[in-house]
């Protein structure tokens, strides 16, 4: 398991791989045309961001609120499967 202070040091397409193996996918949502995946990563959130070809990572400082992260993809959230499990 990566330390997530370690995650900022590697390069984009070690991120996106690590993304890929070790991260949950929880959410998507679109802005302004791009396609914005929210992960959870060994307990902490990042975002994918990903238009016409390009990929950025974005992760969030940790006084940021779950709730502000979560906010913007509620609409788009399934969340009876979560009551229901």
């Amino acid at each position: 398991m990566l330390e997530y202070t370690l995650f900022h040091y590697l390069p984009l397409r070690s991120q996106v791989e690590l993304l890929a193996r070790q991260g949950t996918a929880l959410a998507q949502r679109n802005h302004k045309g791009w396609n914005i995946t929210l992960y959870e990563l060994n307990n902490y959130f990042v975002e994918r961001w990903e238009k016409s070809g390009l990929e950025i990572i974005g992760t969030f400082k940790k006084s940021a609120s779950p709730l502000s992260i979560l906010e913007p993809y509620l609409d788009n959230m399934e969340v009876q499967s979560f009551l229901d499990a």
